[in-house]
């Protein structure tokens, strides 16, 4: 998220209507990207038998992480209480209202009592509702890893306690004006370490622990409907725009260049893909041209207020590759059954995404009155990019095993075999798709 530094006394910015017009949009457009774009997008890539749990996996994710975030995650992430965690003087939205007035409210300071505070031309309540589906969307990104073989009920357990004690702590290192990865001179857009680097090493954890699909390698596994996962791919692209070019926090050129770098870089990682697949397999596949889009987006998000549009079009196409390989043959060569390439497309892509932001960084887009020169490519950027890329990976990794062994011994975390073989639509839902 942009930072602007101001001196030690800050008073409330006004509100400005075109700033908060377009939050509105990208909020709205980054929910779209849970449901119905990844529901669609996952639900495509299963079979029949499992096409309304995993559905339901997502709708049941929005619905939690919304609760979450408003009792305590908002107040944990962006209040400043230390370096490593907020505090809960936000708990509920307390004090969200006081610069409201006869139904019109003013702009506000995050992180007011540090030494660069945010100075924010939105009411306090489009951001929580911008950031409230950035919680909502890693959380649904990371259980595709575990499709078609998780409980509900672990699933719901995990979700609320991982979002508590992995994202929770992670954006506030990274976006809260304290954090202390961000004292390291760490950058990230609009969440390659804090969405995707952190949901996609938790959904490998999650795959490992829970173990293979029932005969996979040897039964049919394919998708059921491919056309399910071209809408849902179409949808996350549309909405990554709220994702990206709404990570400005207004209506100004920083967002209408991470607009651009977004289209492109998703462009570009659809033609990457295809290009590989085309020449290792020798037919390119409609599933495969979308996934390699959604590598691009994933590959530009930390990025994409801080680079050009012709590194945007190499990161993506680097992605789509890398995604690629990393979804066709890493995992096979390890053995870990990653369902829907949680993993493989969030956490490889997540990872190059962020160490490329500090090799193509261009200065004058995030230049600001209190740095003129802005953020430039560095040796010493890519170095502050890795260390939060390996902050990331061992706390999510890590926080996410605890988590799962708890779960495992308390509930369980795997569905009967009998339950597995006759489709979670049904074991678990009591409902089925007839057509």
């Amino acid at each position: 998220m942009p930072m602007h530094a101001y001196g030690a006394t800050v008073v409330s910015p006004t509100l400005d209507t075109g700033d908060t017009a377009w939050m509105l949009i990208s909020a709205t457009l980054v929910l779209m990207m849970t449901i119905p774009g990844l529901a669609l997008f996952y639900a495509g890539m299963v079979r029949k038998k499992n096409v309304l749990a995993t559905m339901m996996q997502s709708f049941a994710i929005c619905c939690m992480m919304s609760i979450l975030w408003v009792v305590i995650g908002y107040s944990l992430v962006f209040t400043t209480g230390t370096p490593y965690i907020g505090n809960l003087s936000q708990f509920m939205l307390n004090g969200i209202l006081e610069h409201f007035h006869f139904g019109i409210d003013k702009g506000f300071v995050l992180g007011a009592d540090t030494a660069a505070p945010v100075m924010m031309t939105i009411p306090q309540s489009v951001y929580v509702v911008f950031q409230m589906t950035f919680i909502i969307i890693s959380v649904a990104i990371l259980v595709g890893s575990a499709a078609e073989r998780i409980k509900f009920s672990a699933l719901c357990v995990f979700c609320i306690l991982w979002g508590l004690l992995s994202y929770v702590p992670i954006a506030h290192w990274v976006w809260s004006p304290d954090g202390w990865l961000a004292s390291l001179g760490a950058i990230d857009f609009a969440g390659g370490t804090v969405v995707h680097i952190n949901a996609g090493v938790a959904g490998l954890v999650c795959a490992i622990m829970i173990g293979k699909r029932i005969g996979i390698g040897k039964s049919d596994l394919s998708p059921h409907n491919v056309g399910y996962a071209v809408i849902g791919a179409s949808l996350l692209w549309v909405g990554w725009f709220g994702f990206n070019a709404g990570s400005a926090l207004g209506a100004n050129g920083r967002a209408g260049m991470a607009m651009l770098v977004t289209q492109v870089a998703a462009a570009s990682g659809g033609i990457g893909w295809m290009c590989i697949e085309w020449i290792k397999r020798k037919k390119p596949t409609v599933l495969g041209i979308v996934s390699g889009a959604v590598a691009g987006l994933v590959v530009i998000t930390p990025a994409a207020g801080f680079v050009l549009p012709g590194p945007a079009i190499l990161m993506g196409f680097i992605g789509g590759i890398a995604c690629f390989w990393s979804c066709s043959y890493l995992k096979h060569k390890l053995g870990y059954d990653d369902s829907l390439d949680a993993f493989g497309v969030h956490g490889i892509g997540g990872i190059i995404g962020a160490i490329l932001t500090g090799v193509f960084a261009f200065g004058p887009l995030s230049a600001t009155e209190a740095d003129p020169a802005g953020i430039s490519a560095s040796i010493s950027l890519v170095i502050a990019q890795i260390e939060a890329v390996a902050v990331t990976i061992i706390w999510s990794g890590g926080i996410s095993w605890i988590l799962l062994t708890v779960i495992d011994k308390v509930i369980g975390l795997r569905v009967d075999p009998d339950d597995e073989r006759l489709g979670l639509d049904m074991s678990l839902h009591n409902e089925q798709i007839n057509s």
